[in-house]
């Protein structure tokens, strides 16, 4: 993930210092795994992996430090990964 931001970031020109921002804060938060940009790029989000006993203190760090450095407050959220594409049978 952090190659792939990385990327982005670099080859392609797509992340904004807002969302490198918070990519390199969670980077540096222990628990993660990994943080990239996410959408289309130019600003949006981000998706982190991170442990689940980390991932409410990795949020409020990023809440406070976002609004201390942008004066904008973050919104954040917790999810799990679905099972993905696959065949479904309709009949």
């Amino acid at each position: 993930m952090t190659a792939s931001h990385a990327s982005l970031r670099d080859d392609y020109e797509v992340s904004i210092p807002e969302i490198d921002f918070l990519v390199g804060l969670a980077n540096s938060f222990p628990g993660v795994f990994g943080s990239r940009i996410t959408g289309g790029g130019f600003g949006g989000c981000t998706v982190t992996l991170v442990k689940t006993e980390n991932a409410n203190a990795l949020m409020e760090k990023m809440s406070q430090d976002y609004d201390a450095k942008f004066g904008v407050k973050v919104s954040s959220f917790i999810t799990t990964p679905g099972s993905g594409a696959h065949p479904v049978n309709m009949f």
